[in-house]
């Protein structure tokens, strides 16, 4: 091997273990591995499609916190996609009556019974108006309340629903 091809041979060297290098130390991580928030995000997705009857990929959820509760809206991305919008409508329909009640039975499904607020949402007890609207591009539910307690549950609420629904919702 003459002298040029050896200086070839050892840039070429160099560089696969550099890119070696990088990729290992990209890939290496301290301590236990805790699953991706992209895991989880679709896990629920996973979920949500056996309780939504909507099209995630087609719609967004917006989780807007007020100082009296807040404001959740689910809209289908194109507002001209009647189907979308009619599901929307009629789910929302449904679990605002649900919810009235204290029945979170649907979010706990999607989401875990441990989800954040659920408990004390249950135990409301009338102190939660809940306001269902139709949108032209889906529907909204509001949240009222005086209490603070209350008001802290659907904040932690939706805070875990924007979190878990990742790409599909907005705050």
């Amino acid at each position: 091997m003459n002298r040029p091809d050896r200086t070839q041979l050892r840039r070429a060297l160099l560089l696969v273990a550099t890119a070696a290098a990088i990729t290992l130390s990209s890939g290496c991580a301290d301590g236990p591995s805790t699953p991706a928030p992209s895991d989880r995000q679709a896990d629920v997705a996973e979920r949500g499609a056996s309780v939504m009857p909507f099209d995630l990929e087609r719609t967004t959820h917006r989780f807007t916190k007020t100082d009296t509760g807040g404001v959740q809206t689910v809209i289908a991305d194109d507002p001209q996609d009647t189907t979308q919008v009619t599901l929307i409508q009629q789910h929302l329909t449904a679990e605002a009556d649900r919810f009235r009640r204290g029945d979170f039975t649907d979010p706990a499904r999607i989401h875990g019974n441990e989800m954040p607020g659920l408990e004390t949402l249950r135990a409301h007890d009338g102190r939660i108006t809940i306001d269902y609207e139709n949108t032209r591009d889906g529907a909204r539910v509001t949240y009222t309340t005086t209490g603070t307690d209350l008001r802290n549950a659907l904040h932690a609420w939706f805070d875990a629903q924007s979190s878990d629904h990742g790409p599909h919702a907005t705050r």
